[in-house]
């Protein structure tokens, strides 16, 4: 399992037994077609012209899930601008190596040995995906 889905499954999911892939452009939530209105509603067909809307999902507040798991941590942790304390407060690996793995699954095309830059530019690019992908963010923590 990638560390970014790790990273999604412990705050977008909490408390779900196998979370499934959050919606996507790719990968939208599923449509329900028995709820359309009319005479496509009697056969399940969804008319060629009206396309369903899609359900609203209800996005996870990320910044109330993270603050509830610090007070529950005995560290201290700054979460809302460090990547190794938001990992460390996830309860995931926070290493170099597990951030350089994260580096590259998020596409960092700058020097990896500049583990301060990384950092800070791992933090927006994970609370970014976290926005994209069903979650609450504060404005200050994706720009």
């Amino acid at each position: 399992m990638s560390i970014l889905t790790s990273i999604f499954n412990k705050i977008l999911h909490r408390g779900g037994d196998a979370p499934a892939a959050a919606p996507t452009a790719t990968n939208p939530p599923p449509r329900d077609v028995t709820a359309q209105a009319g005479p496509a509603s009697v056969t399940g067909a969804v008319p060629p012209t009206a396309p369903a809307p899609a359900p609203a999902m209800s996005q996870v507040d990320v910044e109330a899930v993270l603050n509830g798991m610090a007070k529950d941590n005995p560290q201290k942790l700054n979460w809302r601008t460090s990547i190794v304390d938001l990992m460390k407060l996830l309860d995931l690996d926070s290493s170099l190596q597990a951030r350089k793995q994260l580096a590259d699954e998020l596409h960092y095309t700058g020097d990896k040995n500049d583990s301060a830059s990384m950092n800070i530019w791992l933090h927006k690019q994970v609370m970014q995906k976290l926005a994209a992908n069903g979650g609450k963010v504060p404005a200050d923590l994706k720009d």
